[in-house]
C-alpha cells in the first residue's frame, strides 16, 4: 500500500528535504507547497514533483485536494517555519503572527482529511500551549496521535539537531520512527573526502563547494581555534568585544570549530559564517561551504538547489538548507508512515469522514 496508493503533499516544503526522506522510504511526493519562490527549482528538479507557489494562509482544501490526484492514501507532511517558537524570538512571539500557521495545519486537516499526517518543528514548541491546543484538535478530529523531541543524530544525520517529531493517523495506531541501529555519523564520514578550499574561493567542479571570505581578524581567529575548544582562552586582541562582557559570555561556540569524529552542531541558516556558531571546517582555514552544509543535514551531494550557471547567493542558499529537515530523518519518518500502512492495509478503504 506504501506505493502509487500513498501519495504525499509537503505543506511549507521548503527544498525538499523532508519529502526527499519520504521518496527515499518509498512513498510517492504529488506536490509541495510554499511561499518562497526560490523553493521551486529544487524541489520540482530533485523530486519530480509539482511545485505550488502559496502562502498556506491563504489555501484550503479545495485547493489541497486535487493535489493528490484521487490517491488513495493520502499523506500530507508539513514542518512550519519554526522562527516564531526559536529561543531567538522570545520577545517577539506574542506579536507574531507566524506562529498562526500551526493552526492552519489544523484547518487544512479539518478539509482535507489525509489518512496519515507528520509535522517537524523546534523542541521549544513544545513548551507553549499552543503545542497543546495543536495536538488536542487533530486528536478531536479522530486521529491517533503520537510525538516526541528527537535527535536527528540518532537517524543517520551527521549532525545534532533535536526536533519535535508528530505522527498522526486516521487508520488506527501509528508508532514513532525507529533510531538507525549504527548511529553516530561524524563530520568525517559525511565531508571528509571534499576537495579542499580556501577560504574565499569554491571548487572547480561543484559550485556550491564554496567558502566565503575571511576578513584579516578572523582568518587569525581561525587559526588560533581548535576542535570542541572555545574563544576564551584566545588573546584578548582576538576576543570579539560584545562577548567578553557578561551578557555575551554565553556563546561559548561562536568562533569555533568542528570536531572530524563527532556530529556536526546544529546546522543553522547562517552555517556558511564563521562567526555565526561553531562552523569552522575541522582543518581548513575557512567556514563550511554550502555544499558541506548540505551534506551535513544529509542532503545528497549532487543535490540541485539553484539551476547550472545561476547566481549562488550564500544568504539564499543558506535559508534554504538550514531551514531544511534532514532528508535522512524524512527517510526514517517515511519508513514508520510505510511499517503503519502495511500494518493497517485494507483492499480498499474511502475517506473517513466525521
Amino acid at each position: 500500500m506504501a506505493g502509487n496508493k500513498a501519495t504525499v503533499v509537503d505543506i511549507f516544503c521548503g527544498a525538499g528535504g523532508l519529502s526527499l526522506g519520504l521518496k527515499q522510504a518509498g512513498l510517492q511526493i504529488a506536490a509541495g507547497v510554499d511561499v518562497d519562490p526560490d523553493c521551486r527549482y529544487p524541489f520540482e528538479r530533485n523530486l519530480g514533483a509539482a511545485f505550488y507557489q502559496a502562502d498556506v494562509t491563504g489555501l484550503n482544501a479545495a485547493d489541497l485536494l486535487p493535489m493528490f490526484d484521487g490517491a488513495e492514501i493520502k499523506i500530507l507532511a508539513g514542518c512550519a517555519p519554526c522562527q516564531p517558537f526559536s529561543g531567538y524570538t522570545t520577545k517577539r512571539r506574542d506579536t507574531d503572527d507566524r506562529w498562526r500557521l500551526l493552526m492552519d495545519f489544523v484547518r487544512l486537516v479539518e478539509g482535507a482529511r489525509p489518512h496519515v499526517l507528520t509535522l517537524e518543528n523546534v523542541p521549544r514548541l513544545a513548551h507553549l500551549p499552543l503545542w497543546r491546543e495543536f495536538v488536542l484538535a487533530l486528536q478531536a478530529l479522530g486521529y491517533h496521535v503520537v510525538w516526541a523531541v528527537v535527535d536527528a543524530a540518532d537517524f543517520g544525520v551527521p549532525q545534532s539537531r533535536k526536533r519535535i517529531v508528530l505522527l498522526a493517523s486516521l487508520l488506527g495506531v501509528i508508532e514513532m520512527p525507529r533510531p538507525n541501529e549504527v548511529r553516530g555519523r561524524t563530520v568525517r564520514d559525511e565531508i571528509g573526502d571534499r576537495p579542499p578550499v580556501a577560504a574565499g574561493s569554491s571548487d572547480n567542479v561543484d559550485p556550491l563547494h564554496r567558502s566565503r571570505a575571511l576578513t584579516p581578524i578572523n582568518l587569525e581567529r581561525i587559526r588560533m581555534a581548535r576542535p570542541a575548544e572555545t574563544w576564551k582562552k584566545w588573546p584578548e586582541h582576538l576576543k570579539v568585544r560584545c562577548h567578553t562582557e557578561p551578557t555575551g559570555r554565553t556563546y561559548p561556540s561562536v568562533y569555533g570549530r568542528m570536531s572530524w569524529d563527532r556530529p556536526a552542531p546544529t546546522i543553522t541558516t547562517q552555517f556558511y559564517g564563521f562567526g555565526n556558531g561553531r562552523f569552522g571546517h575541522p582543518e581548513q582555514d575557512r567556514a563550511l561551504t554550502l555544499r558541506e552544509g548540505a551534506m551535513l543535514q544529509s542532503f545528497p551531494s549532487d543535490f540541485e538547489f539553484v539551476p547550472p550557471g545561476a547566481k549562488i547567493v550564500c544568504r539564499t542558499l543558506g535559508r534554504l538548507i538550514g531551514n531544511a529537515v534532514p532528508p535522512a530523518l524524512g527517510a526514517a519518518i517515511g519508513r514508520a508512515i510505510s511499517r503503519h500502512l502495511v500494518a493497517h492495509a485494507q483492499p480498499s478503504r474511502a475517506t473517513p469522514t466525521l
